[in-house]
């Protein structure tokens, strides 16, 4: 646990240094490693490493797409997409006799899914110059709290399990409570974000506190949705953790898997409607 603590902690400070630069390519570049690490063990479970050609494109699609989002040019992103899906199938062809279509589908999606998702996290920081950050900053808790309230509420109350072939430590009352956690959190973050608005900025935020509750809600949903997929990954491919790049965590995919649904979920929302005014 305490190693868990700290690395925890580790990844709070660099977390906070990141946004506290998110006005700089910083962000990006750290979107673009995280994009990175999670193919690299993505790939890994999937023992598609061994085709070195297909991974580096796979790599190099999650180094360039967080650099993209920003720009609007909107067929530029489509085409690193379908070039990135051209020269896999290109991956294809060359090694067809070693390399089946099931390899191919699970490094295209995994690929698309880790990085399109990440990419997410820089298209809610642009979506407002004033509430950028703090639109990453729901995001994140909406992913993580849940998962943190789902575990000591299930820990303490859980007695029906969710999906017990999946993840058998999961609890429909973990589940609800983890629910109620994100709802909760997104109340007290926005009064807490609209006294530093204040304080600080001298800006008065109206926050529309209904739409921030269903929009918490619905983000404990996906962020279990996004925990239990990467949990079939982990089941099928028989691996404890995708990696041991944070300690007591595992791998950096471990950590994101509850934000892989979220995010676009949020980049959705924020971009519709407005939930501070």
């Amino acid at each position: 646990m305490l190693v868990r603590i700290i690395s925890s902690i580790i990844g709070i400070i660099i977390g906070i240094t990141v946004l506290f630069l998110s006005d700089t390519l910083l962000f990006n570049a750290a979107i673009s490693a995280i994009c990175v690490i999670m193919s690299y063990e993505l790939l890994n479970a999937g023992g598609c490493l061994k085709y070195k050609f297909a991974s580096s494109i796979c790599f190099a699609f999650a180094v360039l797409m967080p650099f993209t989002v920003e720009t609007e040019n909107v067929i530029l992103r489509y085409f690193f997409c379908l070039l990135c899906v051209l020269l896999l199938f290109i991956s294809l062809l060359k090694r067809h006799e070693t390399m089946g279509i099931e390899t191919l589908a699970y490094m295209i999606t995994t690929t698309m899914l880790a990085t399109l998702s990440m990419c997410c996290l820089v298209l809610l920081l642009h979506l407002s110059d004033v509430h950028g950050v703090s639109y990453v900053l729901l995001c994140l808790l909406g992913a993580w709290l849940g998962d943190s309230g789902a575990y000591f509420i299930g820990s303490k109350f859980g007695k029906h399990k969710l999906c017990p072939k999946i993840s058998p430590k999961k609890t429909v009352e973990g589940a609800i409570g983890g629910l109620v956690t994100v709802a909760a959190a997104f109340i007290i973050y926005s009064y807490i974000y609209k006294a530093f608005m204040a304080h600080f900025y001298g800006t008065a935020v109206v926050v529309h506190f209904i739409p921030m509750i269903a929009m918490g809600l619905a983000c404990g949903v996906l962020g279990i949705i996004g925990d239990l997929s990467a949990s079939v990954i982990k089941r099928q491919f028989d691996i404890k953790d995708f990696g041991k790049i944070m300690p007591g965590h595992g791998g950096i995919m471990d950590r994101f898997d509850s934000v892989i649904f979220v995010a676009p979920f949020m980049a959705l929302v924020l971009t519709a409607f407005n939930i501070y005014s």
